[in-house]
């Protein structure tokens, strides 16, 4: 019972807390993918030193553990670029983002390498440059079959959103972290948090599964041509 008046009487804090993971979430995937999509064009169609340099980015953002690339940005590389003022939001977010897109970029990769050859050829064959083909052929295909991997991001990146925790971000986990330090109630509040993590998680799924399955192609249901 004290649980649950606790939880009552810190409820606007603990949504304030889910807006700010769910804030960091959506943002993170949204940088990912601006900056994946492009680098997974790069590795399919770009010369063998964009196709390197991608190799790099993508081989440092997944080497490193997230708590390890959130440290070097928030203490090391944001302050050497004149950054250092940026909230820890702004890190948090961009660091997410960034990683993410290093993943994103070999699902956004595969799929593009999923269309046929053909069908790029018989686009040139038709006057389009390779640039159109790719806008208007390829691309619209390669989403919507990059679509399962690119989801399976979202809970990827809403669990690594904890960790934002160490720099201050007042996500979540910190605002859960505050409860117990207030009301000495470890257990209980801890298991509701992972309550909330869990219905984030599958909230977020459901509306993603559903988005896959309005606009899939049909035949490609196993995600190969």
């Amino acid at each position: 019972m004290d649980v649950l008046l606790i939880l009552i009487d810190w409820f606007p804090y603990l949504l304030s807390g889910i807006a700010t993971t769910l804030g960091l979430v959506l943002s993170a995937l949204g940088l990912g993918l601006l900056l994946g999509l492009p680098m997974a064009l790069g590795q399919v169609y770009g010369s063998r030193p964009v196709r390197w340099v991608i190799g790099i980015y993508v081989w440092f953002f997944r080497g490193l553990p997230i708590l390890v690339l959130l440290f070097l940005f928030w203490f090391g590389i944001f302050p050497m670029l004149g950054l250092g003022a940026l909230p820890a939001f702004a890190v948090g977010a961009v660091v997410l983002g960034l990683r993410g897109a290093a993943y994103q970029s070999q699902i956004f990769r595969g799929a593009v390498q999923s269309i046929g050859e053909g069908q790029m050829i018989a686009a040139r064959s038709l006057g389009m440059s390779r640039l159109t083909a790719i806008r208007s052929v390829i691309l619209p295909q390669a989403m919507r079959i990059a679509l399962p991997g690119w989801s399976n991001e979202y809970p990827n990146i809403l669990t690594d959103s904890a960790v934002c925790y160490a720099i201050g971000v007042a996500e979540l986990l910190t605002i859960t972290s505050r409860m117990v330090t207030q009301t000495h109630i470890t257990m209980p509040i801890y298991l509701a948090a992972a309550g909330i993590f869990i219905i984030l998680n599958y909230g977020g799924l459901k509306v993603l599964h559903g988005l896959e399955k309005r606009i899939a192609i049909p035949g490609f249901g196993s995600g190969a041509v």
